[in-house]
């Protein structure tokens, strides 16, 4: 019986490139897999022709031979039917580990043959951890920072070769960054030795980065800190992280916010709470207090007569900015009636007639005796 056109047998035309037979080929492969077609006995014959059609095609040389001769160029030892070159069992595991590579190659950190792809190795991340006040977080701020990281090595500007010459095909893995080899059945697939997956190597290291194309160095980078950040806050700089492998991109840098306490206020996301003591006698008569902003200023705040220990105030918009706009929080006054101490034997002796003569104006402390009266008698009985 003759044999089908190998074209024919992929479904791909005469002038087909590597890339268009390899996708034809992973699509009948797919298609025809024993696997996937249990009820159909001739699947096994018509996957091992597919394997051996695509074995010859994808190889320049065989296909270029094909091309002029047809079948005729593998007859007689040269061929198609041989181990080698399809048809035994030797290429049915090896199509066994393409498809399989294809159907889940994605979940398994990608294809061998796109090993290629990975001779030129993207930058790492870089975090860096910045503490800045309550003040710099409230107006906004521009600090420069150092950051220890990779970069591109200058002498051969990236490439890890002397002189800045390019990177040539590894030999063991044409590219691939992988090589395969065979156990029984199945082919097992290996990273490269030789150029440990990059699928290129340096046949002349450059001396300044040892061939890796980047070599460590501290930069100086200023930073804009917006209004409003908090503790938590990340700021990402595209392209400043470390440098990629002979060439690759460069990773990103993401600075993460710290801000630090204050003496005077605390922070509740945009707004503030400032804690003020006044005096007792301020507290009772009533007055003014003046008490200090995160912008610097000053406010005058009215301390209503006969205010307690915790009694709160509000300042509108004198708190922290939003982050993204949309206004400021407010400023929050706690008040903490201060206990005078150290009194001199004048001061002792006006408290003394003070309290003779206050015993209906603590209504806080009558109303808790009241309680803890009621509470004793019912104790009691």
């Amino acid at each position: 019986m003759a044999k089908r056109d190998y074209y024919d047998l992929l479904g791909a035309s005469k002038g087909a490139s590597a890339e268009e037979l390899k996708k034809a080929y992973r699509t009948k492969a797919k298609e025809l897999h024993p696997d996937r077609n249990s009820d159909n006995p001739n699947a096994e014959a018509q996957f091992k022709e597919i394997n051996e059609a695509y074995d010859v095609l994808k190889d320049a040389d065989k296909k270029a031979a094909y091309d002029r001769y047809g079948h005729a160029a593998f007859e007689g030892g040269g061929g198609g039917g041989q181990r080698g070159y399809g048809g035994g069992q030797g290429d049915f595991s090896s199509a066994f580990s393409d498809v399989f590579e294809d159907l889940f190659g994605d979940f398994m950190g990608g294809r061998g043959g796109q090993g290629g792809r990975a001779r030129a190795q993207r930058g790492s991340d870089l975090r860096y951890n910045l503490r800045v006040s309550l003040e710099e977080a409230f107006a906004g701020v521009q600090k420069t920072i150092s950051v220890p990281t990779s970069v591109a090595c200058d002498t051969c500007r990236g490439t890890g070769a002397e002189g800045g010459a390019e990177p040539v095909t590894c030999p063991t893995c044409s590219g691939m960054g992988k090589v395969r080899a065979q156990q029984g059945f199945f082919t097992v697939e290996r990273t490269c030795p030789t150029c440990n997956g990059m699928g290129q190597i340096v046949k002349n290291p450059c001396k300044s980065c040892a061939g890796h194309g980047r070599v460590e160095k501290e930069r100086s980078l200023s930073v804009n800190i917006p209004a409003g950040v908090e503790t938590g806050t990340r700021i990402r700089l595209a392209g400043e992280g470390e440098a990629g492998m002979r060439g690759g991109p460069t990773g990103d840098l993401y600075i993460f916010i710290e801000v630090k306490d204050h003496a005077i206020f605390q922070r509740d996301g945009v707004h503030l709470f400032c804690r003020v003591p006044i005096s007792i006698a301020t507290a009772a008569l009533g007055g003014e207090v003046e008490v200090p902003t995160i912008d610097g200023g000053k406010s005058r705040v009215k301390v209503p007569a006969g205010s307690q220990t915790g009694k709160q105030m509000r300042l509108r918009a004198k708190g922290m900015p939003a982050l993204r706009g949309g206004g400021s929080g407010d400023m929050l006054i706690e008040l903490a009636v201060e206990t005078p101490v150290n009194l001199t034997a004048r001061q002792k002796e006006i408290l003394r007639e003070f309290s003779d003569l206050s015993e209906e104006n603590n209504p806080e402390g009558s109303s808790f005796f009241s309680k803890v009266k009621g509470f004793w008698d019912g104790m009691k009985g």
